[in-house]
């Protein structure tokens, strides 16, 4: 959780020649995952993480990638990892913070997205506290760098197409002239690669 498109179901299924089920609450997500090629060990069903529909003890890892933000009620996903996950189980969880806004590609182009990621995400301490709240201990905390475009302008093009859930909170004419600053500056700088810093936390 969350499938989300299943970017990740096959290559977790893959490495670890496991059994995966993708969990998202969106049909329109759950569709697109499921519109891509799978292997058998891979499924997908509708679910959220404050309910999540696995049986006691029934997995050994919770995969939760950029979802955080949309939980509704943090601390019950922490139980119900806790509760779906066998003894020796593992959250690995990747996420967007606060403490990362400054970095994230986008900011430079559209500064009226910077108090809007403020309202959205959360601090990487909130997130050691609700999962280290529910009974798990921190094994590691790090970060990755994401690349994200092949240039700016690919990702200039990927922002325009939509699903940047903060980016679309903008008003329309701020969006646009941000769009506008990101191409002008593509078009200086490019052909160079768009990456991106993201958190990942691993609670046993």
């Amino acid at each position: 959780m969350r499938g989300g498109t299943g970017r990740f179901a096959p290559a977790l299924a893959d490495h670890f020649d496991a059994d995966v089920l993708g969990v998202d609450p969106s049909l329109r997500m759950l569709a697109r995952a499921h519109a891509k090629p799978r292997s058998r060990q891979v499924r997908y069903g509708a679910g959220r993480g404050e309910a999540l529909p696995i049986a006691d003890g029934g997995v050994d890892l919770v995969f939760i990638s950029m979802a955080f933000h949309h939980f509704s009620d943090p601390d019950r996903v922490a139980a119900e990892c806790r509760r779906v996950l066998r003894d020796g189980g593992t959250v690995f969880l990747r996420a967007g913070t606060r403490d990362r806004i400054d970095t994230y590609p986008y900011v430079p182009f559209f500064p009226e997205s910077v108090p809007l990621l403020y309202d959205t995400l959360d601090a990487c301490a909130q997130m050691h506290a609700v999962f280290e709240g529910a009974g798990f201990d921190t094994l590691r905390q790090d970060l990755l760098e994401q690349r994200i475009a092949a240039t700016h302008s690919e990702y200039a093009d990927k922002l325009e197409a939509g699903g940047d859930s903060v980016l679309a909170r903008l008003d329309p004419a701020d969006f646009q002239a941000g769009l506008a600053r990101l191409r002008a500056h593509a078009s200086r700088i490019d052909p160079r690669p768009v990456t991106e810093l993201i958190d990942w936390f691993a609670f046993g």
